[in-house]
């Protein structure tokens, strides 16, 4: 009986180690990335206002999210969740690039957002400069009065 009791005993033993290790390990945090957003040195060969969609698709490749239609722009999202024992997974960090297009279909527009305490917020933005920005549409409408003359509004 002494050797049947020492072989239960070892058994019990292990089966409580075992036990602890399960529950260790349950309690590791574990992380998942989802989605692709491309490193600075590949934005940095895009050109706002010479390169097109097909270039920027060539540079650093189609993106997971793109406009609604054919003439919106580009989204690249990627995310960091965090999975904690049986809690609710956690978004760790959020990054966006958004390239946009003008009529042409040639950039605009490069912005990275990330996400800080809940909230987003700009972290680079690169944009083409059109001159017309700083001013209101009354202002550009009032001071076009003095750029044309009574004579050229009476056609022959």
């Amino acid at each position: 009986m002494g050797l049947r009791a020492n072989t239960l005993g070892r058994l019990g033993r292990l089966a409580l180690a075992g036990g602890l290790v399960l529950a260790m390990t349950a309690c590791v945090a574990t992380y998942r990335n989802h989605g692709y957003v491309p490193p600075e040195e590949e934005l940095a060969k895009i050109q706002v206002g010479r390169d097109t969609r097909e270039s920027v698709a060539e540079t650093i490749g189609t993106p997971g999210a793109s406009g609604v239609l054919n003439t919106g722009g580009y989204y690249y999202i990627e995310s960091r969740v965090r999975h904690y024992g049986a809690r609710a997974p956690q978004t760790i960090s959020r990054e966006l690039v958004a390239i946009s297009f003008d009529s042409r279909g040639r950039v605009s527009n490069i912005e990275r957002f990330g996400l800080e305490r809940g909230r987003v917020i700009p972290l680079e933005r690169r944009i083409t400069d059109s001159g017309a920005s700083d001013r209101s549409f009354l202002r550009q409408l009032l001071s076009n009065l003095g750029n044309f003359s009574p004579g050229q509004l009476i056609s022959d």
